[in-house]
């Protein structure tokens, strides 16, 4: 009796490649690999695992997917692309990692794991194909999925002759429609459950008003209002009212309260630029519709050499103070409701709110309202990211029964924002610190760095770039980023002088450490613990011990090896000049 041969079976088979590898492995291999690293835990592997794929085989540049379903293969390359062009959006085209999908259902052969045959070497050609970032497949797939998935096309490119095939193949490239958000915004109808349940702040800032009598300086007040409107989108908790709607009012003479009843929305934002002599004025004042109250006005003078320098600056200025003032005004709004009355947004305002007090009381309280908005708009990525920083607060303070298991939780809510929204910069911020605390610096420095290129003036990823400097042996950059985040938001939490005090610590700039942690109302063992170290090392004892009986008294079981294994430097000298202050306090080692 024969042998039996090799397994064959039917399947659909997904090959894809990076395009221009070999190019910025060349101009930034750590970065490059940490980068795809990344891409690869978070979004790739994911995707494929949730569409019921198995992976054959990779390659440092590509991979070899199997699925039982074409609809799961493309349906998860879809994903991968979409999910890939948004992270590049932020990004300098120079460094885009872009992939190359081709997807073929043939015959395979089996052998242990890995397939083989001609199902394998057509979509390996498909793939070849494919544009960056595009999906190539065959004429068999497009026959299975005929029209079972509604946001994708197929562009019939006809018969290829591809290297090593014998045969043409037909072959269909993937037009990927918009999906269910984008499709919202660009047709500019919005998702009425939505808006109802999460309810973020809407603002609209109408043309700044030219008062120069200058028509020249008419192009600097319309682009001073583009650019603020463009940095104002980057904050995703800010429902911004788009330009060509905002432009409709340029040149008239508006009544706020009117205007936002269009609109709808609860903010406005009016201003004037004016020449004067060798010197640009410019005022701008956010005004609470409904009340038809100020919240917050400013005026900006500055001298006229360099416009567009100034158009930064003032841009810069506005948009750094403003969402502050936004959510405060709708915090004191919030007050005013029942608690079973707050929409998600506000649910996660008052979160943030309990969350900065650092208070385990407070914790508990954030963690309800945070299920409240989750539970009242499961698709909100920024409460599920705030969820996952609040869960991160219970672990750091061992707040949690089971600490194992609130990381899990931390790193799932996570994993859910990223998928639910990847250019929230909440998001990736608390991904920095997560992997902070695994001591991974390289992918950490990933997410921060995108955080950053996301939105640059938001208080909490500025301090953060400030501390993770810091943690990096750059304590005096990081000085520089701390004190940044602390004029960007004058009510920033108190512990940002956590922050800076670690920072002059590290840079041994001592008596300065001791004034920024002062500036802590209620400091807890951690802050004792740096007090104690810095008059250790400033020689002042009798300070020191006192502080050391303090950190003994709040946390009986502390020792200074137990306590640096919760550190984070990456230099050994910043670990040891840290250990030296503590023992040389008194503190048990």
């Amino acid at each position: 009796m024969d042998a039996p041969g090799p397994e064959r079976r039917l399947a659909a088979v997904l090959a894809a490649d990076m395009v221009g590898y070999s190019r910025l492995m060349e101009v930034d291999e750590a970065g490059t690999l940490a980068r795809l690293k990344t891409h690869r835990l978070e979004l790739i592997d994911p995707s494929i695992a949730k569409n019921r794929g198995r992976i054959i085989k990779t390659t440092g540049d590509g991979m070899l997917v199997e699925f039982h379903s074409v609809v799961d293969a493309v349906s998860c390359a879809a994903e991968v692309q979409r999910r890939m062009a948004r992270r590049n959006a932020d990004v300098s085209p120079a460094r885009w990692i872009q992939f190359r999908i081709g997807i073929n259902l043939g015959d395979v052969l089996i052998e242990e794991n890995d397939i083989f045959g001609d199902g394998v070497n057509v979509a390996a050609r498909l793939e070849v194909l494919a544009d960056p970032g595009g999906i190539c497949v065959s004429g068999a797939v497009r026959d299975q999925v005929g029209d079972r998935l509604d946001d994708i096309a197929f562009v019939d490119i006809g018969n290829q002759t591809v290297k090593n095939i014998s045969r043409p193949i037909h072959v269909f490239r993937v037009r990927l429609e918009p999906d269910a958000a984008e499709a919202s915004v660009m047709s500019g109808k919005d998702d009425a459950a939505a808006a109802t349940t999460t309810r973020k702040p809407s603002i609209v800032v109408l043309p700044l008003v030219n008062m120069s009598g200058d028509p020249e300086q008419e192009f600097f007040a319309d682009g001073l209002t583009e650019d603020i409107i463009t940095e104002l989108s980057r904050f995703h908790d800010l429902l911004i009212i788009s330009r060509n709607s905002a432009f409709v009012h340029k040149g008239k003479a508006v009544k706020v309260q009117e205007v936002a009843r269009e609109l709808g929305v609860e903010y406005v934002l009016e201003g004037s630029v004016r020449k004067v002599g060798d010197r640009v004025r410019v005022t701008v004042q956010l005004i609470d519709a409904q009340t038809d109250r100020h919240v917050w006005a400013e005026r900006y003078d500055r001298k006229l050499e360099d416009i567009f320098a100034i158009q930064d600056e003032v841009t810069g200025a506005i948009v750094s103070t403003l969402p502050g003032r936004v959510e405060a005004a709708t915090q004191e709004r919030a007050k005013r409701q029942r608690p079973d009355n707050m929409a998600a947004y506000e649910c996660v305002l008052a979160a943030k709110v309990l969350h900065h007090r650092s208070r385990r009381e407070d914790n508990a309280q954030a963690q309800i309202l945070l299920d409240r908005a989750i539970a009242l708009d499961p698709n909100y990525a920024h409460a599920h990211a705030w969820k996952a920083c609040v869960l991160g607060q219970t672990w750091v303070y061992a707040w949690c029964a089971d600490r194992d298991a609130t990381f899990q939780q931390v790193a799932a809510e996570l994993q859910l924002a990223l998928t639910l929204d990847d250019n929230d910069s909440d998001v990736h911020r608390i991904l920095a610190a997560v992997n902070l605390t695994r001591d991974d610096h390289d992918r950490a420095a990933y997410h921060q760095e995108r955080a950053l290129a996301l939105n640059p003036n938001y208080d909490l990823v500025v301090v953060q770039q400030g501390e993770f400097l810091t943690w990096l042996g750059r304590p005096e950059e990081g000085i520089a980023w701390i004190r940044k985040a602390m004029r960007l938001n004058p009510f920033h939490p108190e512990r940002f002088w956590n922050h800076l005090g670690r920072a002059y610590y590290c840079a041994e700039k001592f008596v300065e450490a001791a004034e920024a942690f002062a500036r802590i109302t209620r400091p807890d063992f951690t802050h004792h613990a740096f007090l104690a170290a810095i008059f250790a090392q400033m020689g002042d004892g009798v300070a020191a011990a006192a502080h050391a009986a303090e950190v003994v008294k709040l946390e009986p079981g502390f020792s200074v090896a137990n306590y640096l294994a919760t550190q984070h430097y990456k230099q050994a000298a910043d670990r040891a000049r840290h250990e030296a202050g503590l023992l040389k306090a008194g503190l048990p080692a």
